[in-house]
């Protein structure tokens, strides 16, 4: 029996063998796999001055191709031939191999950045850059958002990486998420030009932050506290442990499934993660990780009273980012102490932390940049609604016309830089006119009409003013004056009767005037010349005017909510709901609404 037992195992040995080598046999005579193996040796034997590990290579293969995984050995053994026969050759062929069959991973090729941004910081060391933008959807993206999603997206883009949309929904009782702002995030983003790649919500992902949250029990790297808190407090600031921080793992899991099954109730526990009770930040001691919520009062607006237990901040963007191969995190300085509490989680799990941009805080002068005021002014009637002009609020600045490019252009100006910086409306502005100012069709818009009668007019007058003067192809708008009697009449703004009484005024594409007498809404002139030379060498003043007859009613919304209401020229019926255009002499702004009769408009800036 012992005999035949022997024979049997040498012959399983002998298949065994037979089937590896077999395996090897094939795997040699893949071209496609020798050639990947053969790229990653060269990259990283260039990244090591000329000698390449096999273990790192097998890494990056296996990391690639899954599938391979069971065929690790056979794996092993090809890496490592090739290997040998990356390393043979000079640093300088290495490079050239390199730079002739993959350019994309050449450092010239990967050096390339964003215009006006300084390179990622060790991009090299990665495979792939994967950044994220991860907001909670309590609230509206507002003009501070913009930072974040435009480095992270346009980093991701230039270095041909991964952009993550990640929603932070674990806090149904204080900063609770709505199903509305789900949707307007991704319509903001989509709005900015930053398609995402992939997307999570981490209220779908609650049982990954459990098994986690089970491994740090068992291995002694979290525990759960059941100590009022401001006994805890106490401890914490004399640097002691509580009680609850030495039990076994055991008792640890124990507290953990009552934690799960009901048996405390919110406020009686919450996991810790153990950090040094020592660090001269009290905040970073022992942090919190996942707390018990009473979701029947307050349940989740997407998954209801399915959970009870709910991680914090720390802990579930902790998990993600390792989980999803965040390679960098660009947030504010904000940030600072949490990126220190999550590095003693990610040492207790033996994980690497990404890179970390920590860039300072952003000040827009006179604009509310916290959603929790945001929130409060519409609970409280200051404003009537998320995209109100008097918010910084995404929604809001697409309202009144601010571009995506300008405020893509404003992101990069700033930058990554960590010191703080305050921006006026005027810089927006600035950058906004520029891009706009191309586009914007011309209109005449009078506001506080007041009539004009011009005597010795005898014909009937066609004024056709450029549509925009920046694209002739656009052509002409048509305003017609037709005279009675030798006398036309005109619309002008009341503003513009103190001008007029300086003696001469041009109407813009018309004729001069020169002023006669005024009364309490009519003005009285007589025509002087019709030529523009004429009015230079009078010094007149150039001032628009509308047709008596004919025109839209028009009602513009200012950035103070107020509405001024005038006339406006018939041709502004044309355009369509969201275009920019210009009110001449007035200022710029975006079409909300065009009835019949009325064209609201929301004004952006002068």
């Amino acid at each position: 029996m012992g005999v035949r037992h022997i024979t049997a195992r040498a012959i399983m040995s002998c298949l065994q063998s037979v089937v590896q080598a077999l395996t090897v046999i094939v795997l040699s005579n893949c071209d496609d796999l020798r050639e990947d193996i053969r790229k990653h040796s060269l990259l990283n034997a260039v990244a090591h001055d000329g000698k390449a590990d096999v273990g790192a290579v097998v890494g990056r293969v296996l990391g690639e191709k899954a599938e391979l995984r069971k065929q690790a050995k056979a794996i092993t053994k090809l890496v490592s031939e090739i290997v040998q026969e990356t390393n043979r050759l000079t640093l300088e062929d290495q490079k050239a191999l390199l730079e002739e069959k993959w350019p994309e991973t050449t450092e010239s090729a990967r050096t390339e950045k964003p215009k006006g941004l300084p390179p990622l910081h060790n991009f090299e060391k990665y495979k792939q850059v994967v950044t994220r933008f991860s907001p909670n959807p309590d609230c509206a993206l507002h003009l501070g958002s913009v930072r974040a999603i435009i480095l992270s997206h346009d980093y991701a883009r230039v270095y041909s990486g991964e952009f993550i949309l990640r929603f932070e929904d674990t806090d149904p009782r204080i900063k609770k998420s709505a199903l509305e702002f789900y949707e307007m995030i991704r319509g903001d983003l989509s709005w900015l030009g930053c398609k995402w790649d992939a997307e999570y919500i981490q209220s779908d992902r609650v049982s990954i932050y459990y098994e986690h949250a089970r491994s740090l029990l068992e291995t002694g790297g979290a525990y759960v506290c059941t100590c009022n808190t401001e006994s805890f407090k106490a401890g914490l600031l004399d640097m002691k442990p509580c009680d609850c921080r030495d039990l076994s793992p055991q008792d640890q899991l124990d507290r953990w499934d009552r934690m799960l099954n009901g048996s405390y109730v919110e406020g009686e526990a919450v996991v810790r993660v153990k950090t040094d009770l020592s660090h001269p930040n009290p905040a970073v001691r022992d942090w919190p990780a996942l707390r018990i919520i009473d979701t029947e009062k307050n349940p989740h607006p997407r998954v209801g009273s399915k959970y009870r237990v709910w991680p914090l901040y720390n802990f579930s963007t902790g998990i993600d980012d390792h989980l999803m191969d965040i390679t960098h995190i660009i947030r504010g300085k904000e940030h600072l102490t949490n990126t220190t509490r999550q590095l003693y989680m990610y040492k207790h799990f033996s994980w690497t932390y990404p890179e970390t941009i920590h860039y300072g805080r952003l000040k827009v002068e006179g604009a509310t940049l916290s959603k929790s005021k945001i929130i409060q002014m519409l609970t409280d009637g200051s404003v009537k609604s998320l995209d109100d002009p008097r918010l910084a609020t995404l929604i809001a600045l697409k309202r009144r016309g601010i571009t995506p490019e300008a405020l893509r252009s404003v992101a990069i100006e700033v930058g990554p830089r960590p010191v703080d910086a305050t921006l006026s409306w005027e810089n927006i502005y600035a950058i906004n006119r520029k891009i706009i100012d191309r586009v914007a069709n011309r209109y005449f818009f009078v506001h506080e009409p007041m009539e004009l009668l011009v005597e010795g007019v005898a014909e009937q007058q066609i004024a056709k003013p450029l549509l925009n003067p920046n694209d002739k192809t656009k052509g002409f708008r048509t305003l017609v004056v037709t005279p009675k009697d030798y006398t036309a009449r005109i619309l002008i703004s009341r503003k513009d009767l103190e001008v007029l009484k300086k003696g001469h005024v041009r109407l813009m594409e018309l004729f001069n005037v020169e002023y006669v007498r005024s009364y309490e809404n009519t003005v009285q002139a007589r025509l002087h010349s019709k030529d523009y030379p004429e009015a230079r060498k009078l010094g007149a003043p150039l001032i628009h005017w509308l047709p008596i007859e004919g025109n839209l009613r028009v009602e513009i919304v200012m950035p103070n909510a107020t509405v001024i209401s005038g006339l406006g020229e018939h041709s502004l019926a044309n355009e369509k709901n969201g275009n920019m255009i210009q009110l001449v002499r007035f200022g710029f702004g975006r079409v909300d609404e065009l009835r019949n009769d009325l064209a609201r408009i929301c004004y952006s800036h002068n």
